[in-house]
């Protein structure tokens, strides 16, 4: 295999990994009022801890995929297209990730605590945790991740080798990933599963193109 070709198949393995997660995620989170002792119960769960540490993962996991198209599109006219993607997609997971660490590792141990003490007060620190800097920083970070998908999406279209319509569902699952916060869980997880069928759909696409990237260049050194 080639080197462009072996990064494609990485990228299109991250992606299917990454899709899977966003759907693990809202599905395994607990969701409760976030006022009550029931909430930190939510809070304080393993299942919290898990979840949300998927979902970071997920993000992480996006760039990687978003290498792979830049690395088959790269001569191609979508190149700079592609390019930008991958940039600004690297920076919105940089500021995303922050926030999803308080939430994670801050609110469950702030869960674990309101129990111990059987006092529910305790949660109205969770507001100073999602507040402030760090959510300006996160919903900036949502943004440019969405920016990154559009462009993306641009890119497969006008590269002329993929399916055109192949990268919008991811483009619009991350467009949509800040109003679906104001969801309830069902909504959020069909929300994950548009991310995922987004996620495979492109990892589809760069399997694919590894394939005839590869057959492309062994035929030009063949000849």
């Amino acid at each position: 295999m080639t080197q462009r070709s072996d990064h494609a198949r990485l990228s299109a393995a991250a992606l299917v990994i990454s899709g899977i997660f966003f759907v693990i995620y809202p599905a395994l989170r607990p969701f409760s009022d976030e006022v009550t002792l029931a909430g930190a119960a939510a809070f304080g769960a393993d299942a919290w801890l898990v979840a949300h540490m998927l979902a970071m993962v997920a993000f992480t996991l996006l760039p990687v995929g978003l290498f792979g198209l830049y690395r088959l599109l790269e001569d191609s006219p979508a190149r700079h297209t592609s390019f930008w993607a991958l940039v600004i997609g690297q920076v919105g997971v940089g500021f995303t990730l922050p926030f999803y660490g308080g939430e994670a590792y801050g609110l469950h141990a702030i869960g674990q605590e309101a129990l111990a003490r059987q006092d529910a007060s305790l949660l109205s620190i969770a507001a100073a945790v999602r507040a402030g800097p760090g959510l300006l920083l996160f919903l900036s970070g949502l943004l440019l991740l969405a920016v990154s998908a559009i462009l993306a999406a641009i890119a497969i279209w006008r590269s002329g080798r993929h399916p055109r319509w192949s990268g919008v569902p991811l483009a619009l699952g991350l467009a949509l990933y800040i109003p679906q916060f104001f969801g309830s869980q069902p909504l959020r997880v069909a929300h994950g599963l548009l991310i995922a069928v987004g996620c495979l759909w492109v990892a589809l696409d760069l399997w694919r193109g590894s394939a005839t990237t590869y057959t492309r260049q062994m035929a030009v050194r063949g000849s």
